[in-house]
């Protein structure tokens, strides 16, 4: 078989046209990397949080909150002055500064202290730096995979979306299970007061990496053919001017926010992310009450929250290769995102009835297979069809703000059931409204996509 022939049947295989194969397997790189190292640091971030207690885990929601609007506003900032060839790379070259920074400190207290994150010895200085870490990287992790999001779709439309994403969504599953088995292990085999540090020093360079790739990714996208798709015959601004000389977005820091609120469609998107957060940080709560009650030092509740990664990583993997490929061509936008609030409802619903750990663990594994193989490509497509300052300054908004947002709703509805003591059957009650309106408002934006893909098709519609 001839490279030609081998590259169509690539194609074939993957529902791709044979352009876009090169694009798609960087794209996946990509993501691999991004993920891969943020799994070595997500253990990591969890056991620090948890080391204060349940209230304090819940008050740093409420900071994160604040902090990643901070982040959003200042990104916005740096996106209206420059391109994304330049802004991209910029912000993952803060976060190997900042993993640079923290991991010097704790170092610095490992030799002078001897503090280990989480035990009786913890000094002050570890305990700050554990905490602020837990919000740095609670914004960071959403904040990168915003922005890689938004260069996804700006190189790629609303089409080849709907066929590559599912397979782009794969290389980061494979690196999401690449670093939660690392640091499963690792943390399995050591009680170092050096663990967290190293792990830091280890996701820094996967995100070095990562700026290597999307550089290349950027200038094999304007080079493409596969990237200069147009829709309706319009001409193609993602891949307008040569690569060093691309105009900058402009605008304000401000605008993304601006622009959330002003238009129905992204404050939809918005408040699909809110009850997706809701759900997940309830669900984030109840697991970490377990591994608290069920481990006693740093180390094990390192490896325990990896574990519990790689077993949604797992089920999220077996999702992208059998299931999602497919799914959004074949019921579309509207009806994949209703899956999730779905799953939500029937997995309380079993809870009502079987309140095990097996039953939460595997709940928790649907949960987060749903979120990031099946409605994670669908929400993306929505992006699709909004400008590029809604991209790069408005999408950081909804993913990273109102997603913590709803992180914060969650915490107060966890600390309220437990402050009432409802029982889980009156919680999965409470689900049932929550989840009518989620599916009705999934519904709603994939008719909301369809008619800005195609207005003169509405227009006619409504002539007729």
């Amino acid at each position: 078989m001839g490279i030609k022939a081998l590259a169509d049947l690539i194609a074939r295989s993957l529902n791709m046209k044979r352009a876009e194969v090169p694009l798609a397997l960087l794209a996946a790189l990509f993501f691999f990397l991004i993920l891969c190292g943020y799994f070595f640091l997500r253990p990591v971030r969890e056991a620090m949080g948890v080391s204060g207690g349940m209230d304090q885990l819940r008050w740093l929601f409420v900071l994160t909150s604040i902090v990643s609007l901070i982040v959003v506003l200042a990104f916005g900032g740096v996106v209206a002055r420059t391109n994304r060839r330049r802004f991209i790379p910029i912000a993952y070259l803060f976060v190997i500064t900042c993993l640079i920074l923290f991991s010097g400190l704790l170092v610095w207290d490992g030799l002078v202290g001897g503090g280990v994150i989480g035990s009786d010895a913890e000094t002050q200085l570890a305990r700050g730096v554990g905490y602020t870490f837990f919000v740095w990287l609670s914004v960071i992790n959403l904040f990168s995979t915003s922005v890689f999001w938004a260069f996804m779709v700006d190189i790629f439309d609303v089409d080849q979306g709907k066929r590559m994403f599912a397979f782009i969504g794969v290389g980061g599953t494979l690196g999401a299970l690449a670093g939660g088995w690392a640091t499963s292990f690792i943390g399995g085999r050591t009680d170092s007061v050096y663990l967290p540090a190293g792990l830091m020093l280890i996701a820094a360079v996967f995100f070095a990496l990562a700026i290597v790739v999307v550089l290349a990714l950027d200038r094999m996208a304007v080079s493409s053919d596969a990237s200069r798709l147009t829709t309706e015959g319009r001409p193609d601004s993602r891949t307008s001017g040569a690569v060093e000389d691309r105009p900058t977005i402009g605008g304000t820091f401000w605008e993304g926010a601006a622009a959330v609120l002003k238009s129905p469609y992204l404050l939809g998107i918005g408040l699909w992310v809110v009850f997706m957060a809701i759900s997940n940080t309830m669900i984030y709560f109840t697991q970490a009450n377990i591994i608290v009650g069920a481990t006693d030092t740093f180390s094990q509740r390192v490896e325990s929250f990896a574990q519990f990664d790689a077993l949604a990583q797992f089920a999220t993997l077996l999702t992208q290769l059998f299931i999602t490929t497919r799914v959004i061509k074949k019921i579309g936008v509207g009806w994949t995102l209703a899956i999730l609030p779905l799953v939500v409802l029937a997995g309380y619903a079993i809870l009502a009835v079987w309140t095990v750990y097996g039953v939460m663990a595997i709940f928790q594994a649907v949960h987060r297979a749903t979120r990031y193989a099946i409605s994670r490509p669908a929400r993306e497509t929505l992006f699709s069809v909004v400008s590029p300052a809604e991209k790069y300054k408005a999408k950081p908004v909804v993913d990273v703000f109102l997603y913590r947002g709803g992180d914060v709703a969650g915490a107060g509805i966890d600390w309220s059931l437990a402050a009432l003591g409802l029982s889980i059957s009156m919680v999965a009650a409470s689900t049932v409204p929550l989840a009518a309106i989620w599916v009705f408002l999934s519904t709603a934006l994939g008719h909301a996509q369809k008619r800005r893909q195609h207005p003169s098709a509405d227009e006619a519609g409504a002539a007729a």
